[in-house]
């Protein structure tokens, strides 16, 4: 396994992270646990998770992957042994009328709940890396485009969100701080911020890239390798298009598309065309799909880690072994061709 640096925290996490959202809908806890014993042994030491989790978010599974991690940790005592996130959500806008009361925030008393409740289910006295999971004003995120400015919907100002994670780290419930879903203006409001107000630096940002949504390079690459700010790539496999199996709206059964009733930001005009020729590129080369499509985002400079996910283990060992992969001049040459033809068809 790789180790990379967390920002400017000092941490060092691996390369490939454990994404865990299906434990507590498509995988069982015995299932969960199998993928944590699995992928410790492997080297994978950062796990990644949320208070929404499992997904798609309900409210019958609201906390249960949390939960599944700390059974765990209770039952293997390694809790020392992981560099653990999780995040608490922002406003939703009329969903989650389940979390808090349907009035989450990132102010301080929602934060604050949050922490306590995460804490309660992981069955631990401490988070290494607490992320916001999503900003708390309007912007362009999953899958959205053409920004629309909307000042009169800002939520809770920065620096307050800010000032609470604080008292946070200063009573040590929390180690370090993230954002995630984020812009280049709001990382750099929270740089500032932290660097005018002695508040925490954000060490790391949560955003989706992959072959199909490449819109990170953009503005944000440029940022989080200025700053420090590494990216936790979530979506590595584009939430599994890029294996190929969703291609002429094919439907596996158990497959997260099959459950969940929200439309995915990956089925878009162009996905299929892209899918089907990264698919075709990793052919020609001799390369796993899943694997080269990982392998890609492990390339980045701007990369801490790579968030991979798996609802059965012969899928988890594939994803971890792609951090062996490396991509040939040829392949690269191959794999920018085909983003020319099809840029961010799933932003």
């Amino acid at each position: 396994m790789q180790y990379r640096p967390l920002g400017r925290t000092g941490l060092s996490v691996s390369a490939i992270g454990l994404g865990t959202m299906t434990w507590g809908r498509q995988n069982t806890e015995a299932e969960g646990h199998a993928q944590m014993d699995y992928a410790l042994g492997e080297g994978v030491t950062f796990w990644d998770t949320a208070e929404m989790y499992a997904v798609p978010p309900t409210a019958d599974t609201y906390g249960r992957t949390e939960e599944i991690i700390g059974t765990w940790f209770k039952a293997t005592g390694k809790r020392d042994k992981v560099i653990l996130a999780t995040k608490v959500i922002g406003f939703a806008d009329g969903g989650f009328s389940w979390v808090r009361g349907g009035q989450a925030k990132l102010d301080r008393a929602n934060i604050f709940a949050a922490v306590e409740a995460s804490l309660r289910r992981l069955q631990t006295d401490y988070i290494d890396l607490y992320q916001l999971h999503w900003p708390d004003r309007p912007t362009n995120r999953f899958g959205a485009r053409n920004y629309v400015h909307r000042p009169e919907k800002d939520g809770t100002p920065i620096e307050e969100t800010l000032s609470a994670l604080d008292e946070l780290v200063k009573s040590g419930k929390v180690r370090h701080v993230g954002v995630s879903n984020e812009t280049p203006w709001g990382v750099m409001q929270f740089v500032k911020l932290a660097e005018e107000k002695g508040l925490p630096r954000i060490a790391s940002i949560q955003n989706a890239y992959n072959l199909l949504n490449r819109s990170f390079e953009q503005g944000l690459a440029e940022v989080s390798i200025r700053e420090d700010v590494g990216l936790l790539a979530y979506s590595p496999l584009a939430a599994g298009t890029l294996s190929g199996k969703y291609l002429d709206g094919a439907m596996p059964a158990g497959s997260r598309r099959s459950l969940d009733h929200r439309k995915s930001r990956y089925a878009t005009v162009n996905a299929d065309l892209a899918t089907s020729e990264y698919l075709d590129v990793a052919r020609r080369h001799g390369l796993s799909p899943t694997q080269m499509a990982i392998a890609f985002t492990l390339h980045q400079p701007f990369v801490a880690s790579s968030l991979i996910g798996a609802t059965n283990m012969e899928d988890l060992k594939s994803n971890i072994a792609a951090v062996n992969v490396t991509l040939s001049d040829e392949a690269w040459k191959d794999i920018e061709a085909v983003n020319a033809r099809f840029p961010d068809p799933c932003p």
